[in-house]
C-alpha cells in the first residue's frame, strides 16, 4: 500500500502544488479545502486528486499516514484541526513536508528574497530544463508556455521558491527555513509582510538562520549593493559567496568586483553583456524590462553554473525565456492602447515595472491602475511609500478595496503627479476602456483577481 497523505488547505498556491508533487512521488494523496477555484481545481482534477469542500472532519476516514496543514485559514477552531490534534493524528506543515519528503537527498537550489524570488526562480528552471538537467520545482508563478508550477523532475536539482513568510499556526519560522538549500540566492531585502514581522530586523533574524543552515559546500549568490543582504551576510556565512552586480554601478573603494556582471545594458534592459571573473561570456537578448530582471539573470546564470552549466549556454537559454505569467503580460491591445496584468503589490515592484516600462515605451502615456490588497497594503504600514512609487506613470488609480482601513483618498491626493482613488470597479473598467487618441499603456497592478477586471476589459475592448 503507498503511503497515504491528506492536505487541509489543498486549494492553496502551495498544498495544492504539494499534492501534485506527492502524487508524482506515489503517495495517495486527498484533501480539503472550504472552496476550490480554477486553475488548481483544474490541476487537481488532471492530477487525478480528491478535493473536499469544507473542513469535515468526516473525510479524514481512513486515517492518512500524514495530515499536511495549510498556512492561510488553517487556524485552531477550524473543525478538521481539531480533529487532527484530538485523535493525535501525525500531522506537518506545508513547508517541512516538502522538505522531508521531496527536498531531501535532491542539491536544492532556494531563491529567496523580497522582490524577484518567482520571475529568479523561473529562470534557473529555464537553464537547468534547456541544458537537459530535468530538474523539479516548485514555482509561485506559471512560466510561460507548458511548463506547470511544479514538478518532480528526474535530474538531481530541485529548484525552490524560497519565502519568507511564516510556515503554519503552529510554527512561525520562515517557510525556507524547512529546504535546507545547497545553492541560496538572496535577491535583496526589505520590509514586507506586515502581518507577521513586527520589523525589518525580525524579518533579517530568518534570513540569517538560512545562512546558518546553508553548508559550507554551498553557495549564497548575493548583490553588492543591497544593504540590508550585507547586513546579514556580516552577521555570519560560512560558505562561499559569488557577488552580482552591474558595471559601472558605485561601490566602495578597494571593494572586490562581483564575480558576475552585466556590462552594456540598454536603458530598457533588453540587452546586455554577461561577464565571469571580468571575462565576456555571451550576450542575451530577450523580451524581460527592467535593470531589476538583469540582475535576476545574473543571479541565475551563477547558479546554474554551480551545478555545472555553462554560462555561455545559460545566456543562450535566458535569450529563449519566455517569461513569467502575470508581470507586465499584454492582455488586450487595439490601435492607440495596450493593457497588460502584472503582479507588483508592493512600492519598490511597482516603481521597478514602471520604471522598465517607461524605458521601453518613451513619452508614452502611462497609466498605472494599483489595487494595493496584501495584507501589508490593507495595514498601511508602507503607505509613505506609496505615494511616490509611480512616478514615472502619468496617471494613477488608486482602487479602494474593502480591506483597506486607512485613507487612500488621501495617498491620491499626496501622490506624485496625476492621481484619483475610485471604489467602484464599472467606472474603473469604464475608464481604463475609453479608447485614446495618443499612444497609452494601461498597468493593472495587482496579486489578486481585481474583482475579474482582466477578463472584463479583454471583454469590452474585444466588442
Amino acid at each position: 500500500m503507498p503511503r497515504s497523505v491528506y492536505f487541509l488547505g489543498i486549494g492553496g498556491p502551495l498544498l495544492g502544488k504539494l499534492a501534485i508533487l506527492a502524487k508524482s512521488r506515489g503517495f495517495a494523496v486527498g484533501g480539503m479545502d472550504d472552496a476550490i477555484y480554477p486553475p488548481m481545481s483544474d490541476q487537481l482534477r488532471s492530477a487525478g486528486i480528491r478535493a473536499d469542500e469544507g473542513f469535515d472532519p468526516a473525510c479524514l476516514h481512513p486515517t492518512p499516514d500524514v495530515v499536511v496543514v495549510g498556512n492561510a485559514r488553517m487556524a485552531r477552531g477550524t473543525p478538521a484541526v481539531e480533529f487532527v490534534l484530538d485523535q493525535e493524528l501525525n500531522y506537518s506543515s506545508g513547508a517541512e513536508w516538502l522538505g522531508n519528503e521531496i527536498l531531501r537527498g535532491r542539491h536544492v537550489i532556494a531563491v529567496s528574497g523580497t522582490h524577484g524570488k518567482t520571475s529568479t526562480t523561473a529562470m534557473v528552471v529555464w537553464i537547468l530544463e534547456q541544458a537537459g538537467l530535468k530538474p523539479g520545482f516548485l514555482v509561485g508563478g506559471v512560466i510561460k508556455g507548458s511548463y506547470a508550477s511544479a514538478r518532480l523532475g528526474s535530474g538531481d536539482c530541485f529548484v525552490v521558491e524560497a519565502d519568507e513568510y511564516d510556515t503554519s499556526y503552529f510554527d512561525r519560522r520562515s517557510k525556507f527555513l524547512h529546504y535546507r538549500p545547497n545553492t541560496l540566492i538572496f535577491n535583496n531585502l526589505e520590509y514586507d509582510h506586515a502581518d507577521i514581522f513586527p520589523s525589518l530586523e525580525s524579518i533579517k533574524d530568518q534570513f540569517h538562520h538560512l545562512l546558518r543552515a546553508l553548508p559550507s559546500s554551498g553557495l549564497l549568490i548575493a548583490p553588492e549593493a543591497d544593504p540590508q543582504v550585507n547586513e546579514v551576510i556580516q552577521r555570519g556565512l560560512w560558505s562561499s559567496l559569488e557577488r552580482i552586480g552591474i558595471c559601472g554601478a558605485e561601490r566602495k573603494p578597494n571593494a572586490e568586483p562581483p564575480a558576475w556582471t552585466a556590462s552594456g545594458v540598454v536603458p530598457d534592459g533588453s540587452r546586455f553583456q554577461v561577464h565571469h571573473l571580468g571575462v565576456p561570456v555571451a550576450s542575451i537578448e530577450w523580451t524581460l524590462l527592467g535593470r531589476h530582471n538583469v540582475c535576476n539573470a545574473l543571479a541565475a546564470i551563477s547558479a546554474a553554473h554551480h551545478v555545472g552549466v555553462d554560462p555561455a549556454e545559460a545566456c543562450r537559454a535566458l535569450s529563449r525565456f519566455p517569461g513569467v505569467k502575470r508581470r507586465l503580460d499584454v492582455i488586450a491591445k487595439t490601435a492607440n492602447l495596450t493593457v497588460y496584468d502584472d503582479f507588483a503589490h508592493h512600492p519598490t515592484a511597482i516603481r521597478t515595472t514602471l520604471n522598465g516600462l517607461r524605458q521601453r515605451v518613451g513619452a508614452d502615456r502611462i497609466v498605472a491602475v494599483i489595487e494595493p490588497r496584501t495584507h501589508t497594503m490593507s495595514l498601511g504600514t508602507l503607505k509613505d511609500d506609496l505615494r511616490q512609487c509611480s512616478r514615472e506613470a502619468d496617471k494613477t488609480i488608486w482602487f479602494r478595496s474593502e480591506s483597506i482601513s486607512w485613507d487612500i483618498g488621501a495617498l491620491a491626493t499626496e501622490s506624485a503627479g496625476q492621481s484619483e482613488c475610485l471604489e467602484d470597479i464599472d467606472r474603473l473598467v469604464d475608464l481604463i476602456c475609453e479608447l485614446p487618441r495618443d499612444p497609452t499603456h494601461v498597468v493593472i497592478m495587482s496579486n489578486g483577481g481585481f474583482q475579474g477586471i482582466y477578463n472584463r476589459v479583454v471583454e469590452r475592448l474585444a466588442q
